[in-house]
């Protein structure tokens, strides 16, 4: 193999590199070797058929794949001889005059990651604002968990029930007189407003008091999903046994049990818990985030221009997708287009603090262990189904990208954990509504999501999307929110689709920004709809 550098230019290197067809010719001649045993042909017996005859039968796919294998290893050799360090998979172009029997010339392009120098984790100093569980607010999350399960207090005898109100009647169902079938129930909770029975049936029940009786007369719908039943006429008898208000949940310790707790003091502790792990996910990102700030403002140096090129075009797809959701979705394209600079700079930042961390973290010796990343193939595979889980694990196994994706997270909160012991911390307590605004004014300033040097992942395939504002993109340095797990730097915001991606070269242990995730909350399931409700 020859090679000659053509270009050397800032983080930018060229080469060409020249492969002999002797080589080329050898590696046939040693496939053929390996597969003549196997070969079967009519009139030799197997493993006896001459090698021009093997060579004869597979010699186009022999050479195709001898050609391929001598340039993957040659751009192996070029980057270990060269001491190269690639920032992105490496251009490769074939001459496109080559003819198998002639040398291979190759051309390869490529960005190397920049040389820097072992970063300053002294003088760090970090506030660490923490957040206590009021009791109240422990009870306000249990009010709510009753509040959806309809554990509430009744309201007194003489209220008349009103809109929002939630009732448990039973009901008879009449046609002509007659009950018709499916038409009875008993036991049923109805809110009035919520439109979950047929129209005219809740709005019907305004005014009753408990342990009134009521005739009501309702139409079923044209399209009603029986057919017996769609447009006709309908009487209901409904008794009302109770008025819940849903302004009080029923706190107790029965409640507790019909959850599978021994009662509502368990509950409450496990609320509280919860709650603190919230808190402390708050403060983790505060901190994480003033610490990237210090970083980035003690650290200068060139990047590679494709991995800003990449950020830049996932971060500007999702905002592309989130304007075309707004109101005026033409006004807030444009407005992105007048910060198209900013936004470019908020690449630069990500990829710069993902070089950095990980500069930091090899610099001193964090790294995942065998254990802690079996532990991590062993969760994402959870995701899978069954018959699919085996063939994820083999799949990660045996890719390096695919395991330093999955590796990427882990490794950046070591790292950052690790920077948190060196950082002279100060305490503060303050409310949960004060750390979030606290948060909330970090978004003001440069947040990015950050890639580290061969982090493994596709750098236009992640789940990072800045949030667009209601009516136009977010402004400069604008943060986005995390709606799923993609390995970002938790306190850089991070959160988008997947698609098709540049691959990065995999170095083991390289961190990606990973945003503080946005607390989701569990949809309320929508309460079945009974005889007189909605045709499904």
């Amino acid at each position: 193999m020859q090679t000659v550098e053509t270009l050397n230019e800032g983080l930018k290197r060229a080469y060409t590199v020249t492969i002999t067809s002797k080589d080329i010719d050898a590696r046939v001649e040693k496939e053929v070797q390996a597969i003549a045993p196997q070969v079967r042909m009519p009139g030799f017996r197997p493993g006896k058929v001459p090698a021009n005859l093997v060579k004869k039968m597979h010699g186009e796919s022999l050479q195709r794949d001898a050609l391929n294998n001598s340039i993957q290893e040659s751009i192996q050799r070029l980057i270990a001889d060269q001491k190269l360090r690639p920032a992105m998979q490496p251009s490769v172009e074939l001459d496109e005059n080559f003819e198998f029997g002639k040398d291979a010339e190759i051309k390869v392009a490529l960005e190397v990651l920049p040389q820097i120098e072992t970063p300053s984790i002294e003088g760090l100093k970090l506030e660490r604002l923490t957040a206590e569980v009021p009791e109240d607010k422990v009870t306000e999350a249990a009010g709510r968990i009753a509040s959806q399960q309809g554990a509430l207090e009744e309201h007194p005898a003489d209220h008349e029930a009103k809109d929002g109100d939630t009732l448990s009647i039973d009901f008879v169902g009449k046609i002509d007189g007659e009950a018709f079938e499916g038409g009875s129930a008993q036991d049923v909770k109805l809110t009035i407003g919520a439109g979950q029975f047929i129209p005219g049936f809740e709005e019907q029940l305004t005014g009753v008091k408990k342990g009134e009786e009521k005739t009501i007369t309702v139409t079923f719908p044209e399209d009603y999903g029986a057919a017996h039943l769609a447009g006709k006429d309908a009487t209901f008898d409904i008794t009302v046994k109770s008025i819940l208000d849903a302004d009080k949940p029923k706190l107790d310790d029965e409640f507790a049990k019909s959850l599978g707790l021994e009662g509502l003091d368990k509950l409450k502790e496990l609320l509280k818990g919860q709650i603190e792990q919230e808190h402390n996910g708050l403060t983790r990102t505060y901190m994480k985030r003033k610490l990237l700030d210090q970083l980035a403002a003690a650290h200068d140096f060139d990047v590679p221009p494709s991995m800003v090129d990449a950020e830049f075009e996932q971060i500007w797809a999702q905002l592309q997708h989130e304007a075309g959701h707004e109101e005026d979705p033409e006004a807030a394209l444009k407005e992105m287009e007048a910060e198209k600079d900013d936004y470019r700079a908020i690449a630069v930042r990500r990829v710069r603090l993902g070089l950095l961390l990980s500069e930091i973290g090899q610099a001193n010796g964090v790294t995942v262990s065998d254990q802690e990343m079996n532990r991590l193939i062993m969760q994402a595979a959870q995701q899978y189904s069954p018959q699919d889980r085996e063939r994820f694990v083999q799949y990660v196994r045996q890719d390096p990208m695919a395991a330093a994706q999955l590796r990427a997270p882990l490794y950046e909160d070591k790292v950052v954990d690790f920077l948190f012991d060196k950082a002279e911390v100060t305490d503060r307590t303050v409310s949960r509504e004060e750390l979030e605004a606290a948060i909330e004014a970090e978004d003001g300033d440069l947040k990015p999501h950050v890639h580290g040097p061969d982090c493994g992942h596709d750098h236009d395939d992640h789940d990072d999307k800045p949030k667009a504002k209601k009516a136009a993109p977010k402004k400069k340095g604008a943060e986005p929110a995390e709606a799923e797990a993609d390995p970002a730097v938790e306190g850089e915001d991070a959160s988008a689709k997947k698609p098709a991606a540049k691959k990065t070269a995999a170095k083991k242990d390289a961190p990606v920004a990973e945003d503080a995730a946005a607390e989701e909350k569990p949809k309320k399931k929508a309460a079945p709809k009974k005889a007189a409700a909605k045709a499904e």
